[in-house]
């Protein structure tokens, strides 16, 4: 349940993994540090997802029903451009996913993609854990 939730909230999907993990960390039935890895592992693959959407963005942008606008796309990747790979540092927040989307359409290395993705996501579920078990406040 924790994998699925993770994994699709990484999407573009509406879904929040939040809820699931600390109400699992809450149970204390499962170690912590299994929790992490599974939600990590799940928040991962669900951006690679995104990655991969974006690497065929040039072959459907020019399409009526394709919701990003040529000049969005144009603005998104000049920003990546200029601010680099380490806005995949980012993945985590918010707009995370616009970012990892962002990062297949320009072609990122998918080995430096993971390895910044994955980072970022664990150390949101470490400091999830961490606020959920009050040792942050």
């Amino acid at each position: 349940m924790l994998f699925a939730a993770a994994f699709g909230a990484a999407t573009l999907l509406p879904l929040q993994s939040e809820i699931v993990f600390a109400a699992l960390q809450l149970q204390g039935e499962t170690p912590v540090g299994w929790l992490i890895v599974v939600a990590s592992l799940g928040n991962t693959l669900g951006a690679l997802v995104n990655y991969a959407l974006g690497r065929q963005v040039d072959r459907f942008s020019s399409r009526r029903w394709f919701p990003v606008k040529p000049q969005q796309m144009a603005r998104a990747q000049a920003w990546f451009a200029r601010w680099g790979v380490w806005t995949l540092l980012l993945s985590w927040a918010p707009l995370g996913d616009a970012v990892t989307l962002v990062a297949g359409a320009m072609r990122t290395p998918v080995w430096l993609f993971l390895l910044l993705v994955a980072i970022a996501k664990t150390l949101r579920y470490i400091a999830l854990a961490a606020l959920t078990a009050g040792l942050l406040a």
